[in-house]
């Protein structure tokens, strides 16, 4: 008996080990999709039937809106913490909206409450 026990420790301790780490780390972050390295604001999620995606000669022009229970407020103020660490420069901000540039495009943000959530629009455009 204790030797079944001893045999299956190893398995037991990994499972045990997984359910700590599992609650200690904090959720992974997530990405746009259509804009794969624009983070999106925890809650948010990506409306796939408002995106609109083409790409130029001069550089890609990308639309989409993501949706969810955030404070309208804490949008802009997460994207102008974020946005810096991946090369964004803030250009400008007004309440509701961001506009952000790096290297040959301009990124437009703004945000706008709809009906008990929160609506993201996002707008990616050649400079």
């Amino acid at each position: 008996m204790k030797k079944a026990m001893f045999r299956y420790a190893p398995t037991l301790a990994a499972g045990f080990l997984a359910m700590i780490l599992a609650t200690a780390l904090p959720a992974a972050e997530q990405f746009a999709r259509s804009i794969t390295d624009l983070p999106l604001v925890p809650g948010l999620a990506e409306q796939a039937e408002s995106t609109v995606v083409f790409d130029k000669p001069n550089g890609r022009i990308v639309e989409f809106t993501a949706t969810g229970a955030v404070d309208p407020e804490a949008v802009i103020g997460f994207y102008a913490e974020t946005l810096p660490q991946l090369g964004w420069r803030q250009e400008q901000a007004t309440p509701g909206a961001a506009r952000f540039v790096r290297e040959r495009e301009i990124l437009s943000i703004s945000v706008a409450p709809r009906g008990g959530v929160t609506a993201v629009q996002f707008s990616l455009a050649p400079r």
